[in-house]
């Protein structure tokens, strides 16, 4: 005689809402990352000894291996830098600037940033390198 009506007890366990939770938590984690990084990513020079400027108010221009100018990650004209840093020297005298350039830039355009910084008379200005590999 069968009491159970035919029914066997329940011995699997679902995992599919554990892994979609798992696989929803992975996205975030990679996401959260990536939001974290920034600037242009660009092919530093190495350096062995190298001095940070890096402070919370700095402003960072990076020249990319096009030639192409970015004030904090946005792309900008060398007229459009001009006036940013005029107004940026009017808030903070001082203001630390850091230039990164690409390793196969044109050297040019990073003389011409350079040059107007100084015609800006803003003096802390700081190039930044990569550390040295080890060979």
């Amino acid at each position: 005689m069968d009491i159970g009506g035919g029914r066997k007890a329940y011995d699997d366990i679902n995992i599919t809402p554990m892994l979609d939770l798992a696989y929803v938590l992975l996205v975030i984690f990679i996401l959260m990352a990536t939001a974290s990084v920034q600037g242009i990513k660009v092919d530093l020079p190495k350096a062995s000894s190298a001095k940070s400027l890096e402070q919370p108010k700095t402003i960072a221009i990076t020249v990319n291996n096009q030639g192409q100018i970015f004030m904090d990650a946005f792309p900008v004209t060398l007229a459009d830098l001009e006036t940013r840093l005029r107004n940026a020297k009017a808030s903070n005298p001082d203001v630390p600037i850091v230039l990164k350039g690409d390793q196969t830039a044109q050297y040019g355009k990073i003389t011409e940033v350079l040059d107007l910084c100084r015609q800006l008379d803003l003096n802390k200005v700081g190039l930044v390198t990569g550390k040295p590999t080890a060979s």
